[in-house]
């Protein structure tokens, strides 16, 4: 059983942590950074991308071809699997997801931090813009 204190934690975690939940801790936003801006990751990714033919292997499964957008560990990465070349760029635990496949894959965290929407803008007769 949660205790009073444990659960107002867990309802105020979102508002604490600016409405975003994360795998990683604030402090280790850095080393996550580095790690996903690095040109090791960058060429394994593209690599895993091309190797997969730019499918979603998820709808693959179930027949639907659709493009992937999201090349997603399985295993979920910790900093110490973050400086491990055996888990970070192994294909065996890479697979290439659509947006909506990422975004289920990862719907707790996106529960507190839902997709971004494009703002609309709309133009009116004498070309004034407006939201």
């Amino acid at each position: 059983m949660i205790g009073r204190k444990t659960s107002a934690l867990i309802v105020l975690m979102p508002l604490i942590s600016g409405g975003r939940m994360s795998s990683f801790a604030s402090e280790d936003r850095k080393a996550q950074k580095a790690f996903y801006n690095s040109k090791a990751w960058i060429e394994c990714r593209d690599a895993y991308r091309s190797q997969s033919k730019g499918l979603c292997e998820r709808c693959l499964a179930k027949g639907i071809i659709k493009a992937g957008d999201h090349v997603h560990h399985k295993i979920r990465m910790s900093l110490e699997q973050l400086s491990n070349p055996e888990v970070a760029y192994n294909f065996d635990n890479l697979e290439l997801l659509c947006a909506a496949c990422h975004r289920e894959e990862h719907k707790e965290e996106f529960k507190y931090h839902p997709p971004r929407r494009k703002k609309r803008y709309r133009v009116d007769d004498f070309g004034r813009v407006s939201c």
